[in-house]
């Protein structure tokens, strides 16, 4: 993963020069006053931890296992939020841990966190570094140090079941290597958010991730059956059986902590069979409104597609949905329809990928959609993971781009879709926003935006600025803050207007109760 930017550096790529052009005619966009620092020039404090406490930590992971080397700490500085890579870019390495602990089982996570709580240490739990909600930036007020928790080490298939189609995989593992894996035996999670490349098994589970064939196989919190949890009070194993009413499910208080509750080091997974074929198809609706109305019909009558996503009027036309080919756009708003089955054609339309297309099909041009054929779908498909290497060739350009995301009851999805819009648009001067619904539930949907604005003064506190304005916004129109980020430290005020007092008296005793010293992810989740 870039250090200052998103994944592959031999996959960035220099924005066309009409686009540049594009940007300065629409948004006053500029090249940057300075240039982006280098590796060498970021700013970091000493090391904090005394050699004695460095020398306590290595007694319990080996000496090879504490990295305190300048390289090690920028790598896990922050995550790759907009305002974490501006400040990187900006040469910022203040929220540099003090030292990376590379733990190799659930006994050295648990030992690492009794010496941290006796020693006053924050501990940061770091999968893939993929948070884009300020989710890596503890707070160092009141403790001896930071470290990083790299779980790493923490990256095998422990266990296959295929007669409960259940796998234990350690919380380590990155994404594509699952999917290799499991492969092996026919098997898939279906889980493929846009972190998906850089993103940990564990990390899904910490931030409650959704995938984008979130339709087809449900968000990663559905597919998690079970955890084991090391805490700072003791271990917790939780999950043993596919329902219960053994009491209210303490999975759920785990699932989205975000690392403020425990450590996850192991997770039994619900699997599905590798799927023999995948078809993505495009279709054109006239506006958002119609879009919106064919799926809802579809989430609560079906057949539902695996994929659907819908893209609105100025989305469709930047053609962001095909970040590859950006700038390539139509009218109209973009659906985009895919459908996962078997290899060979079966009896029965449910399963079938030619059946489920018909049947979906007949509904979206029931409701007035145009069909495009599969050219837009296979785009979408070549494209899917590009966006964020888009974002990091607009922030060199000069242009501030960043996501908001939210999720509402399909009653109060237009007033929400409206009220982001408005928010920013009184905030920022002449931004380009564009949005689309991401996933479908037969009760309501997510509202995913994408905003672009020049960047002026200080970019860091202009996007502050919106940020806040946008929250408010969410908050009074009835949204939730985040329906797949999660909340790390730039949702967590909203995150108390929306869970009241008294809920967020009872997250502040669970943390009191697994996490006394508060060594956990300090300044995350916890309002």
């Amino acid at each position: 993963m870039l250090w200052s930017g998103w994944g592959d550096p031999a996959k960035a790529r220099e924005l066309p020069p009409q686009i540049r052009e594009l940007l300065h005619d629409l948004l006053g966009v500029r090249e940057p006053a300075a240039p982006a620092a280098s590796f060498e020039s970021v700013r970091l404090a000493p090391v904090a931890l005394s050699p004695v406490r460095l020398a306590a930590l290595a007694d319990v992971v080996g000496h090879e296992q504490v990295l305190t080397s300048r390289t090690a700490r920028i790598w896990h500085t922050r995550g790759k939020s907009t305002p974490d890579l501006l400040r990187i870019r900006a040469g910022d390495g203040s929220a540099a841990p003090d030292a990376v602990l590379l733990p190799g089982s659930h006994e050295e996570v648990a030992a690492l966190l009794r010496l941290c709580a006796a020693e006053r240490i924050a501990v940061v739990p770091f999968g893939g570094g993929t948070s884009v909600v300020g989710g890596l930036a503890a707070s160092r007020s009141g403790f001896a140090g930071v470290v990083a928790l790299d779980l790493a080490r923490l990256d095998r298939l422990v266990s296959v079941d295929t007669e409960s189609m259940i796998v234990t995989a350690e919380p380590g593992l990155r994404a594509p290597e699952a999917e290799r894996l499991l492969e092996r035996h026919g098997l898939t999670l279906g889980h493929f958010p846009q972190s998906y490349e850089y993103a940990t098994l564990g990390g899904f589970a910490a931030a409650r991730s959704s995938g984008q064939a979130s339709a087809g196989y449900g968000r990663f919190d559905d597919m998690v059956v079970g955890l084991t949890v090391a805490t700072p009070s003791g271990d917790l194993d939780l999950g043993r059986a596919p329902k219960s009413a053994a009491g209210p499910d303490l999975r759920q208080l785990l699932l989205g902590s975000e690392g403020a509750f425990g450590v996850i080091t192991a997770l039994r997974l619900r699997v599905r069979r590798v799927p023999g074929r995948r078809v993505y198809e495009g279709w054109r609706f006239g506006s958002f409104r119609e879009g919106t109305a064919a799926l809802r019909v579809l989430a609560q009558e079906g057949p539902l597609p695996t994929v659907l996503r819908l893209s609105d009027e100025t989305e469709t036309m930047i053609g962001l949905a095909r970040p590859d080919d950006i700038g390539g756009g139509s009218s109209g708003c973009l659906v985009i329809a895919g459908y996962e089955g078997p290899a060979e054609e079966t009896e029965s339309p449910a399963t079938s990928v030619e059946g489920r297309g018909a049947g979906a099909g007949a509904v979206l041009a029931r409701m007035g959609g145009v069909p495009l054929g599969t050219d837009p779908g296979q785009a979408w498909e070549h494209g899917r993971f590009s966006a964020p290497y888009l974002r990091d060739s607009l922030l060199a350009a000069g242009a501030t781009v960043e996501t908001i995301e939210t999720a509402g009851f399909w009653s109060a999805l237009p007033r929400l879709y409206d009220a982001v819009r408005l928010a920013l648009l009184g905030v920022l001067e002449s931004p380009l926003v564009m949005c689309h619904i991401s996933h479908v539930y037969e009760t309501g949907a997510s509202l995913y935006f994408t905003v672009v604005t020049a960047q002026k003064g200080d970019p860091v506190a202009q996007w502050e600025r919106a940020k806040e304005a946008v929250s408010a916004a969410i908050v009074a129109a009835g949204g939730t803050i985040s329906h797949h980020h999660g909340v790390g430290r730039d949702h967590r005020e909203a995150y108390a207007a929306e869970l009241g007092p008294v809920g967020v008296d009872i997250l502040r005793a669970v943390k009191a109760r697994l996490d006394p010293s508060g060594i956990l992810n300090p300044g995350i989740l916890i309002p």
